[in-house]
């Protein structure tokens, strides 16, 4: 199973990283807000998550690790 972990102090919440996940499993944390004041990206079901690395690659940010 990969791993997937978010810096949310740092994420600006672009939504990037949900756009390319192919299990449709990142979403924007609507229940926190971060440091800058956005919404971070966090992974609903981990569980489900195939560590294709999409999300990581498109961070503008470098937000995102990916381990597998």
């Amino acid at each position: 199973m990969a791993k997937v972990t978010f810096n949310e102090n740092i994420c600006k919440g672009c939504g990037l990283c949900a756009s390319v996940c192919p299990k449709n499993i990142i979403v924007m944390a609507g229940d926190r807000i971060n440091a800058k004041g956005y919404h971070p990206a966090t992974v609903e079901k981990m569980e489900e998550c195939i560590g294709c690395t999409n999300c990581a690659l498109i961070c503008p940010d470098c937000v995102i690790t990916v381990e597998r």
